[in-house]
């Protein structure tokens, strides 16, 4: 069969099968109300496992289905809706959604001082070159950061950290990504705003104890630092794992170099990309190419167009060369390809080659312009989108040479480039400016790896406010009875009024992504609770557990957590399985609190394979493949687990 019917026949046969499971389950639920929702769980799991449409687009169908399944009550068999109307968009104003909110915004104020550079500079004088040295200074770094930033945003601040510490110390990129990005992953719960499955946990006990049955106490809110203990054991445990058998399950794959002499070299082992260079050449009135447009120049010769004038001024970059250019007599053109391609280019069309820059001297000059790597990060409007599809080189000043995806290296100078779909983290290796590469540093779509080029300064000079509004917002959370939101939302405003950041940069900064998939979700988690399904499910599960210690029934919760992350959200996970953590445990005299913890902490159990942001984030950098997170994060799962279950009895 070929790949893509059997793309399009797996998640067909897949609708199928949990169609019948939810015929089967509305068979044997004790309510319609339960059997309705029991139908929108599993929609919801097969739409995230699937992937028939991006996350967040999932969650927001479930909540619009939610609000039409009003309308026809009396059809469904219900007297009221699943949801009330009035209170289906709670959760884009709810304590945790803001609370995200603002930890975005204060991350990126923090980032634009360029403090983490001068974290690059602190880690490599001490780290050294070795690796058991550095390997624990980035990694321990990033789980602090981790701990009061969303881990995907510490892990995209610290890929160019890791990227200038690879070029500077020869050692592979590959050996240090995966550490960094699984400790960024640990580090999120060292406190209760260092992921979104934490921050939502406390609204999500506040909903279950409304549901509480009568004389049962209700379950306490956690305070930031009461998870801290079992995040810094996690940490730590992440981090002695990759010391001690960083050696056997790291892969190395060559000196990711980036900068320097190396470069070349670099992109050639790693992308498949013979030597290079850039020619200048005339065409002359005979020639060819005469008539030609730019992109069947490119497509037919393998070479790429960075840079041509034509009378009319010199082009190159964003806005400058356009695909749909033709091309005239006496047009100079600044040529990029492998030197081979470039003199056969020469040799068949009437062409003047220069034998050194000219006319293009200046522009495209090492200060000016060059050869760097970008990714592709989880939650780029480019997913799924072509080079050809979002004209590239016109929008961004990106000329595309080559998509590094996995074990997959596709090249301009094999052809396809353009058309190949990009999916998160492809690293993309572009001839640019480095005016337009700073620009699209500051662009959500991108994330650049190639830090060491010549670049707008950052705003060292407001390193101190934003500290200070850090330490107030941090100070308001510890020390005050405000809402965790309305402290975090004043260091957030405070960087803004201090021009840490502009609003535009604020707004740039929030993953909207995230913010609709948490607040969409919230009112599928109330569904579950107010009808009985948690319930039910907790009933069911038990009786099939039997009579077994309550450390049994909470690992096997955990485990169940660990589960869904792989094939869902940790957010979305997290919504659906707190509330049925809370009636396992009323069911085995355990405390609900610590079952509803139990579950926001196993949710960032997610190093098996690379469905996790982070790990998504770091393929293409790392040159990783599958088998690469299945080997190491197969045993940080066991050790995650262990760990996580250890603290949790002991300390509650």
């Amino acid at each position: 069969m070929p790949p893509a019917a059997r793309s399009l026949l797996t998640p067909v046969l897949a609708a199928v099968f949990f169609t019948l499971c939810g015929i089967a389950l509305a068979l044997i639920v004790p309510s319609v109300e339960i059997a309705w929702v029991m139908g929108f769980l599993l929609l919801t799991i097969y739409l995230f496992a699937f992937e028939i449409v991006s996350v967040d687009v999932a969650a927001i169908s479930i909540m619009v289905l939610l609000g039409l399944s009003s309308l026809v009550t009396p059809w469904m068999g219900l007297e009221t809706a699943l949801v009330p109307i009035e209170h289906l968009f709670d959760g884009f104003a709810s304590n945790a959604v803001i609370s995200i909110i603002a930890v975005m915004i204060i991350g990126a104020g923090l980032d634009k001082t360029g403090i983490m550079s001068k974290v690059a500079v602190f880690i490599m004088r001490l780290g050294g070159t070795t690796e058991k040295r550095v390997i624990p200074l980035i990694s321990g770094t990033v789980g602090v950061i981790s701990s009061f930033m969303q881990n995907v945003g510490a892990a995209a601040l610290f890929l160019p950290v890791v990227s200038r510490i690879s070029a500077r110390t020869g050692l592979p990129m590959s050996r240090l990504l995966m550490p960094m990005g699984f400790c960024a992953i640990l580090g999120g719960t060292i406190t209760m705003v260092g992921s979104s499955p934490l921050i939502l946990l406390n609204d999500l006990i506040q909903t279950s104890n409304q549901a509480l049955p009568a004389g049962t106490a209700p379950m306490e809110l956690f305070n930031l630092f009461d998870v801290t203990p079992i995040g810094t054991a996690l940490l730590l445990t992440g981090i002695l794992y990759f010391v001690i058998a960083g050696r056997f399950v790291l892969p190395a794959r060559g000196n990711d170099k980036l900068t320097g002499s190396d470069a070349s070299q670099y992109f050639a082992e790693t992308y498949g990309l013979s030597s290079f260079a850039i020619r200048e050449a005339r065409v002359e009135p005979h020639s060819a190419l005469v008539g030609m447009r730019v992109d069947e120049l490119e497509q037919t010769w393998r070479v790429r167009v960075v840079a041509f004038e034509k009378g009319d001024g010199l082009r190159m970059g964003a806005d400058g060369v356009d695909r749909s250019v033709g091309i005239a007599p006496g047009t100079t053109l600044g040529i990029l390809g492998a030197r081979a391609a470039l003199e056969r280019f020469f040799a068949a069309n009437d062409i003047t080659a220069k034998p050194e820059l000219d006319l293009f001297s200046e522009a495209m000059s090492s200060a000016k312009a060059g050869i760097a790597e970008i990714v592709i990060p989880p939650g780029s409007n480019l997913i799924g989108k072509t080079a050809r599809d979002v004209w590239m080189r016109k929008t961004y000043g990106l000329s595309l040479l080559a998509i590094n995806r996995g074990e997959t290296h596709i090249t301009f100078t094999t052809g396809g480039v353009r058309n190949t779909p990009l999916q998160a983290g492809d690293a993309l290796v572009v001839h640019t400016t480095w005016a337009d590469l700073h620009r699209i540093s500051k662009d959500r779509n991108f994330v650049v790896v190639t830090t060491e080029y010549p670049h707008e300064e950052l705003r060292p000079h407001k390193v101190p406010a934003a500290l200070i509004f850090f330490l107030i917002a941090l100070a308001l959370v510890l020390f005050t009875d405000l809402r965790l939101s309305i402290a975090l939302l004043t260091g957030a405003l405070g960087m803004i009024l201090a021009r840490v950041l502009s609003i535009d940069e604020a707004y740039q900064a929030v993953s909207w992504k995230t913010v609709f998939l948490l607040a969409s979700l919230i009112p599928l988690g109330l569904a579950v609770e107010s009808s009985g399904t948690a319930a039910w499910i907790a009933q069911q599960t038990l009786s099939v557990l039997g009579e077994v210690p309550i450390w049994v029934v909470q690992s096997a919760l955990a485990v169940l957590a660990t589960l869904f992350t792989l094939v869902m959200s940790n957010v979305g996970a997290t919504v659906l399985l707190v509330p049925l953590a809370v009636n396992m445990a009323l069911g085995v005299g355990a405390n609900p609190a610590v079952f509803a913890l139990t579950v926001a902490i196993a949710t960032s159990n997610s190093f098996l394979i690379p469905t996790h942001q982070v790990n998504a984030l770091l393929m293409g950098p790392g040159n990783y493949r599958v088998v690469d997170f299945m080997r190491a994060g197969g045993i940080m799962t066991v050790l995650f687990l262990v760990v996580a279950l250890g603290m949790l009895n002991l300390l509650f």
